[in-house]
């Protein structure tokens, strides 16, 4: 008999599962009703939802002014936000198309909600742009439309509009790349259905999935096409919003290191909320038989590996600005430099968030206890927004001039926007995980045989 893989190895999947049971129990969150931890999260989310809108709409009726930007520091938290989401929406996609390609059997079990939150941070990304406009109902200015509308057409050379292309590619091709994976999963509530709505709905949905074998094939030569595509547009993509940085001639900015320094940080903070999600789906959509501890440690080594890239990133940073002998440089990370400046507290978040105590990971039994990864995907999330944020008002409140130097306070209405944009991820993906299969069943079930937990003992003890 030949073993599939090591025998030493965690069960992907926990308790005495037959194929019949994960249809079961993945479908139970559609088909029955919500648990008490979902409508507890889900109430936090609306709350928080509800407080953007009212930001949302004061800052669009007043205007911009009623945020805490300057004459000199005019991206602040709007712009730092964008990059920190956008920096999510990375860890999705590639989770699922860097791991189809390696076929890593890990990835079976949280590919979904990693691709969903792809999808929803993507959404959250978008609107800062629009609203630090200003004057939204102009926002059709930006697309290259004809001149008889009045006005010229956009720049070309300019990283934002790169920005819009990548951007909207990229989710373009991640909408489809999840879509995709869940049909044979649409077709399998349609099949359960009783009422005639619902199996009207998800049989329009499954797109007349059958199972065959034809479809098989199918589904996983486009699985592979797409995640073919998805895997170089996800380097692409912060590389390019990375651009909006370097390419300017403010200090600290002009930099080449940024692109893969944004793509790594990306992978970083994106794999961190993946782990938040993912402990939180566990518990509201009762699914601890599927999200084990074998993919929490899993998700730790690679927030291991990318967090070192970030801080070597870090470190090549202050060296590039004392070995360059420019002043300028040189003042920006070493003077006022970030750490003793006036903004030394947010410097100090971001490297104690992002480099230090990620650091307890290297211990196993903390890389596979739940509480404490979800702690630490929190903090991780933090630091990355503080890198953000350094990145942009550090660099813009201290330019060359000593007359332009200025500090930025956020008001209220900057935290708001911030915190409803949190609290509308949270609500798509809570009222996500009560209608679309959270697990990609027919995938688990390509896995049960070599992890599943009965089997592997059975196995074991032959």
């Amino acid at each position: 008999m030949s073993h599939y893989e090591a025998p030493i190895r965690e069960p992907l999947i926990i308790g005495d599962k037959s194929y019949h049971d994960i249809s079961n129990d993945i479908a139970a969150p559609i088909e029955g009703k919500a648990n008490k931890w979902w409508w507890a999260v889900f109430s936090l989310a609306l709350i928080a939802f509800l407080w953007g809108i009212g930001a949302i709409a004061y800052t669009i009726g007043t205007g911009i002014g009623v945020w805490g930007l300057n004459n000199k520091i005019n991206w602040a938290w709007d712009i730092t936000n964008f990059v920190w989401w956008v920096g999510i929406g990375h860890a999705g996609t590639l989770i699922s198309a860097v791991l189809l390609l390696f076929r890593q059997k890990w990835r079976m079990g949280i590919n979904r909600s990693a691709e969903a939150m792809t999808i929803f941070a993507v959404f959250q990304a978008g609107l800062f742009p629009v609203i630090h406009m200003g004057r939204v109902w102009n926002g059709y200015w930006t697309m290259p439309i004809p001149n008889q509308f009045g006005n010229l057409w956009t720049n070309f050379n300019s990283p934002l509009l790169w920005d819009v292309f990548a951007i909207s590619t990229y989710l373009t091709v991640s909408v489809v790349f999840w879509y995709t994976g869940l049909l044979p999963d649409f077709a399998m509530i349609r099949d359960r259905a009783t009422k005639p709505f619902q199996k009207k709905i998800y049989s329009l949905l499954s797109f007349g999935w059958t199972g065959r074998a034809k479809d098989w094939q199918r589904f996983e030569e486009v699985s592979l096409v797409l995640a073919g595509l998805a895997t170089p547009l996800v380097l692409s993509v912060h590389t390019i919003v990375s651009f909006d940085f370097a390419t300017s001639v403010i200090p600290g900015w002009h930099s080449t290191v940024y692109p893969p320094y944004f793509v790594a940080g990306a992978v970083f903070s994106g794999f961190a909320m993946v782990q938040t999600l993912l402990i939180i789906m566990r518990k509201v959509s009762n699914l601890e038989a599927y999200i084990t501890r074998g993919h929490i440690e899993n998700m730790n080594k690679v927030i291991l590996v990318t967090g070192g890239i970030v801080m070597v990133a870090y470190l090549s940073e202050f060296f590039v600005g004392w070995y360059s002998g420019s002043s300028y440089e040189d003042f920006t990370y070493l003077s006022v430099g970030a750490a003793t400046g006036p903004y030394w507290w947010a410097f100090w978040a971001l490297i104690l968030c992002n480099g230090v105590f990620p650091q307890l990971l290297w211990i196993k039994k903390l890389r596979t206890n739940y509480t404490v990864s979800f702690i630490m995907a929190l903090i991780i999330n933090i630091g990355m927004w503080f890198e953000r944020f350094d990145i942009i008002v550090i660099n813009l409140s201290r330019g060359h001039l000593p007359s332009t130097w200025t500090q930025f306070e956020p008001t209220f209405v900057d935290i708001g926007i911030f915190m409803g944009t949190i609290g509308f991820f949270f609500v798509l993906f809570l009222l996500y995980a009560r209608t679309f299969p959270a697990v990609a069943q027919a995938e688990v079930k390509s896995i049960l045989k070599s992890s599943g937990d009965n089997f592997k003992r059975a196995r074991d003890t032959k």
